[in-house]
This record gives structure tokens, C-alpha cells and sequence, in this order.
């Protein structure tokens, strides 16, 4: 015998549902409207199916910064330098100085954004720089043909331009920062911020927590004194970094752009959202 048994859910359910399936959160609130019994059984169908037939969901990564915290110290910078062996004039991570509109001054650091409709991705000619399905923006230094359409096209001035090579030159900020996790790259080819990937990588691969787990953190995250940086998957609604962004305010630079930053700031006392 055939079970006909109808499964209820609520608008608030339904809501979910098609946000989870991509439908903007305006959008939801509106085709949701007043439930009929059909649309019920629609949807109790839909999700039926989702659970079912969905693969695993991709962690996504990304950071939080407090602005009301950030001393401006700039040990996530040198932390940065050490471990991603970087130079003075080609910092990944970099400190900005800033005032609100009450005249209080603070301080401002940017990795890259690993944008999720990012600029750089869509202009390289070669695919040397493209979106992970974590969400990360990363570069195949050995495609690079230094041609920099992506240095040009990022709007937050996140990468640079490799001009020397390096050869043996000291890194100044090793060992006390730390020491370098990762090769210099080649002259001719554009570097940036890449979430410390090798660690994120290797954390996943040893079932470490990415945000939780040290060794599987940004060099950035660990240094700061303050707990200014939060970093961890943006799908989890458990991670740090969701679960600051569901309390605090939060902003993302330049949104009207469309890039759909992976990095999130808490804004400082005295500036509105």
C-alpha cells in the first residue's frame, strides 16, 4: 500500500530551502508568500530530494577582521613576510591607517579577498589564476606570463608584481616571525595572499580544522595579539567566522562591485554601515 501521507513544512522552511538552492534571500521571502497545501507538498518533495541527492557541500573559506580590535602592531604582516617569505615592497598582507567620520582614527589590514566573482580570474588570458571550489583564489605560477591584466583589474591593489629574482637575499623578518613554508616564486610572474593554502591544504588532509587547529591556520590569524582575525568556512554555521558574522555587523569592501569577498570587517566604533 502506498504511503499518502503529506509532509508539512513551514514558510520559514521553505524560505531555507530555496536559499539553500540559490535563490536570494529577497527573492525567497517573496515566491514563499502564503503557503498553498500544493506548494507544501512541493517543497516537502524538494527537500526530500536535496537530502538524498546532494553531494557534500564544499567548505568555503574566509576570514573576519575586527577594525575594533586591530592595534595596527602589524605582527599579522610580519607574519605574513616570514612564512610566505615575501619582501618589504611586495607585501601580501598589507596595514592602512584610517578615521572614522567622528574623527577616530584606526587601523586597516588586507590580504587578498579571494573574491568569489573575482576580477583577476576573469582577464587572465592563460587561466594561471582561478576559483577553487573552497572558495580560494589561487595562482599557477608556472602558467604566468606576467602580462599583470590581473594586477590591473583587482580593485583592491592585492597583488604584485615580481621583478627581481630574489636569489639567496635574507628575509629579514626570519626567523623571529617565523620561517618560510613555501618556495620564492619565479621573476616575471604576479604573487599574492593565498590563505597560507599549503596549511589549509595539509590541515584538511590530517582531518585538522582549518580556524581551529593552528597548524592548519593562516600565518596571520595565529600572530595577532588581539584575536583581530578570525578565519574558517563560511558554509559551517559553527565556524568562527559564521558565527561573527551572524552577531557582529559586518561590511565586505567595495560590494558594489559584485565580487563577493571571502573577507568580511567588522567596522570600528563611530563608523555606520
Amino acid at each position: 500500500m502506498s504511503d499518502n501521507t503529506t509532509t508539512v513544512i513551514s514558510r520559514r522552511d521553505l524560505i531555507k530551502l530555496m536559499i539553500g538552492s540559490g535563490v536570494s534571500v529577497a527573492a525567497a521571502v517573496a515566491l514563499a508568500g502564503p503557503l498553498t497545501p500544493l506548494v507544501e507538498q512541493l517543497a516537502s518533495g524538494l527537500e526530500r530530494r536535496t537530502t538524498a541527492e546532494s553531494p557534500r557541500q564544499h567548505p568555503r573559506w574566509g576570514m573576519v577582521i575586527d577594525l575594533s580590535k586591530c592595534i595596527g602592531c602589524e605582527y599579522c604582516v610580519y607574519a605574513c613576510q616570514a612564512t610566505n617569505d615575501t619582501r618589504d615592497d611586495m607585501r601580501w598582507n598589507i596595514h592602512l591607517v584610517d578615521e572614522t567620520p567622528t574623527g577616530r582614527t584606526f587601523h586597516i589590514t588586507r590580504p587578498c579577498l579571494h573574491c568569489q566573482n573575482a576580477p583577476c580570474v576573469r582577464v587572465c588570458p592563460v587561466a594561471a589564476t582561478y576559483n577553487r571550489a573552497d572558495g580560494l583564489v589561487v595562482m599557477d605560477y608556472n602558467k604566468c606570463i606576467g602580462c599583470r591584466y590581473c594586477q590591473a583589474a583587482c580593485p583592491y591593489g592585492a597583488r604584485v608584481f615580481n621583478w627581481e629574482d630574489r636569489g639567496d637575499e635574507p628575509n629579514p623578518y626570519v626567523p623571529f616571525w617565523g620561517t618560510p613554508e613555501v618556495p620564492r616564486r619565479p621573476r616575471g610572474v604576479v604573487e599574492k595572499c593565498t590563505f597560507c593554502i599549503h596549511r589549509i591544504d595539509a590541515g584538511v588532509a590530517q582531518g585538522l580544522v582549518p580556524g581551529i587547529d593552528r597548524e592548519a591556520t593562516p600565518a596571520c590569524v595565529n600572530a595577532c595579539p588581539v584575536g583581530a582575525r578570525a578565519f574558517g568556512d563560511l558554509n559551517d554555521p559553527e565556524s568562527p567566522v559564521s558565527r561573527l558574522i551572524l552577531t557582529r555587523p559586518t561590511l565586505r569592501l567595495r560590494e558594489d562591485l559584485g565580487t563577493e569577498a571571502n573577507v568580511y570587517y567588522i567596522p570600528p566604533e563611530g563608523m555606520a554601515l
